[in-house]
């Protein structure tokens, strides 16, 4: 009993330390504390509260009223399809690196088609005593300017492009036979370039060469814009005289350089994608020296990079065979919409840095398109379908 009594006077002496202006202070503290805590908890509840509120149908006047019609979207419907693109972009295992060269290629000339303004002016000359095809790019005229910047730094990509057949009357193959890049106007719709290009050509193949004008819009940090192209085919022309010409701008199109054979395979069970980059066709032109190709495989899901692989380095001849299988292990909601994008590329064995693009292959699978080979790949589980695609560049 003494003991208790002890530590009560004790627990008194304690209180009695505390003077009273500590006391308030400590009290005013402490109510502070709780009206903050309690303004966060009511900003909570009327953030959820507000989150799903109930949406009373308006009647909207009609154009037969004197009003406007508009298109309207409930909220229900807009925060629908903002939490299914945030469950697309938030998978698991999905790398946010950027790739812009994976986009649709035909999409992306849809949405370049009312852009496209403007046009190019150059020059032609075929040199008979030294069998040289002289290439000159002198300005571009009223280019559109893009979006984001409201501005352009142009720059004009060319390519003479050989055709396999001259007499097919369907889209023949081609192989490039040559490329340049011109010098980069900064910041102008009207540039002067002046740059001038040659290159060795017999004059029986005059005929079949194809001068395809890229114009560019310069990015640093993302793919490069396209502006336009011009394309000129050497065969309707007389350019033993330089001959000067100027054309408007026209939507890109692309130019088949070769074929592929690729088989596909998908296991569910282990949820592994085979791709096997099989034979490499491409169009061989003499003037071209010893040469290798290789492929890379990218795997593209919502615009993001997944993975990527590539083959071993192959002596090119009109027919490469690699049998060569890939294997990417993907998990099901990745395999349900994702594009396969085959690029294949040729460099000199005896050169450093010289790789080249040849062209590519895609194959896509999303909500509204199924790509055939990837149809019959899905219809035919663990069982390796091969089939032929064209090389587009």
């Amino acid at each position: 009993m003494v003991f208790f009594t002890t530590l009560i006077l004790s627990f008194g002496e304690i209180q009695l330390l505390f003077t009273e202006e500590v006391e308030y202070s400590i009290l005013g503290i402490s109510a502070v504390l709780f009206l903050i805590a309690l303004c966060l908890l009511i900003w909570q509840i009327y953030r959820y509260c507000t989150r799903f509120p109930v949406i009373q149908r308006v009647d909207v006047p009609s154009a037969k009223s004197g009003g406007f019609q508009y298109a309207t979207q409930t909220r229900d419907s807009k925060m629908e399809v903002h939490y299914e693109e945030l469950s697309h972009r938030l998978s698991p295992g999905t790398s946010c690196t950027n790739l812009g060269s994976s986009l649709d290629l035909d999409s992306m000339a849809d949405l370049e088609e009312e852009r496209i303004q403007g046009s190019l002016r150059f020059s032609l000359f075929y040199d008979q005593l030294q069998s040289r095809l002289v290439v000159t790019v002198l300005d571009a005229q009223d280019l559109a300017v893009r979006d984001f910047s409201h501005s352009v730094d142009p720059f004009v990509w060319v390519r003479l492009m050989w055709a396999e057949r001259e007499d097919e009357v369907q889209c023949p193959l081609h192989s490039v036979l040559d490329e340049w890049q011109t010098r980069l106007v900064k910041k102008s719709c009207c540039p002067v370039f002046g740059d001038q290009f040659s290159c060795f050509l017999a004059e029986e193949e005059v005929s079949r060469v194809t001068v395809r004008f890229e114009v560019r819009d310069f990015d640093k940090y993302s793919r490069h814009g396209i502006l336009g192209e011009a394309r000129v085919p050497l065969n309707s022309l007389k350019i033993s005289y330089p001959l000067e010409l100027r054309q408007d701008l026209q939507v890109p199109k692309k130019d088949m350089v070769g074929e592929a054979l690729l088989s596909l395979k998908y296991l569910p069970t282990s949820q592994r994608l085979e791709v096997g980059v099989l034979k490499i066709r491409t169009v061989c032109h003499s003037n071209k020296t010893e040469r290798a190709l290789y492929a890379k495989i990218s795997i593209i899901c919502n615009q993001c990079k997944l993975r990527h692989q590539r083959t071993t380095q192959k002596m090119c001849w009109e027919v490469t065979v690699f049998n060569e299988v890939l294997t990417f292990v993907l998990p099901d909601q990745h395999i349900r919409e994702c594009s396969i994008i085959v690029s294949v590329f040729e460099l000199q064995p005896s050169k450093k840095s010289s790789k080249r693009l040849i062209g590519n292959i895609q194959l896509k699978k999303d909500k509204t398109s199924e790509n055939p080979h990837w149809k019959l790949m899905m219809q035919s589980l663990r069982q390796p379908i091969a089939k032929w695609h064209l090389i587009a560049i």
